[in-house]
């Protein structure tokens, strides 16, 4: 099946929860045609079946973590939809938490690479297929930890420091032929993972931080669709700070 030639395709990573199926509505919303990819695919099922009804989208089983499960899920997007003119890249995980020198290295190893082995396999093929289509958009979910570091985590600090690095570079590289790539840096946002991890922790970080609350899913996703969709065609390589001020 090919989309109608004025449909752009967006191939999400993490779009079973969180940030990724946030932005995968607003993606479906702006009359995208939405690949979720997650290695999650009970989840990923549900969120195919819900967006459904918000725009065409196909769910692809897909673990970052593991390069050959990336190129084929790509594969399967360009081979769905005919063309690849955006992607999102919003897999991540945030591991142990505790004291550097306290920390494992399967911790270590896991966690660099889902977030930045897995963002760089992705770029590798989205890459090649946005430039066949004529050119698009990247954009990498980094972290606040990627601008400074996140106590206790630092291998995700790590982590998300060289997504941001990752960025830059693909953006220099790729300016001439036609692709745009940034990053979105979020604060503290109220997701599954952000719930599970730091439990009654959240609510004394949303008193903390200058807007008193947590993000919402849905004003990450906004910024990732305004990256893709609106924003001018000279703005790549930058890293954009979503955390209602806390980084001023």
């Amino acid at each position: 099946m090919e989309t109608a030639d004025h449909q752009k395709v967006v191939f999400i990573t993490g779009a079973a929860s969180g940030i990724g199926l946030a932005a995968a509505e607003a993606f479906g919303q702006r009359g995208y045609a939405t690949v979720l990819a997650d290695r999650n695919t009970d989840a990923g099922r549900d969120a195919e079946a819900k967006l459904a009804t918000v725009g065409e989208c196909r769910f692809v089983a897909c673990d970052v973590a593991d390069d050959d499960s990336v190129r084929e899920a790509v594969a399967f997007a360009v081979a769905t939809y005919g063309r690849l003119d955006a992607a999102f890249n919003a897999a991540g995980i945030d591991g142990a938490y505790g004291p550097l020198a306290d920390a494992t290295m399967e911790n270590w190893n896991r966690v660099i690479a889902v977030n930045l082995t897995g963002t760089f396999s992705c770029m590798r093929y989205q890459l090649p297929a946005i430039v066949e289509a004529g050119g698009g958009a990247i954009v990498n979910c980094a972290s606040v930890a990627g601008l400074r570091a996140a106590q206790t985590v630092s291998a995700y600090t790590a982590a998300k420091h060289g997504v941001v690095g990752l960025t830059k570079a693909g953006a220099r590289e790729y300016a001439s032929s036609g692709v745009r790539v940034n990053a979105i840096c979020p604060g503290t946002v109220d997701t599954p993972m952000f719930r599970h991890s730091l439990g009654a922790q959240a609510e004394r970080l949303a008193k903390g931080n200058p807007s008193r609350r947590l993000a919402d899913a849905s004003e990450i996703a906004a910024v990732a669709v305004w990256l893709c969709a609106d924003a001018p065609g000279y703005l790549t390589g930058e890293t954009i700070a979503v955390d209602g001020g806390a980084g001023a």
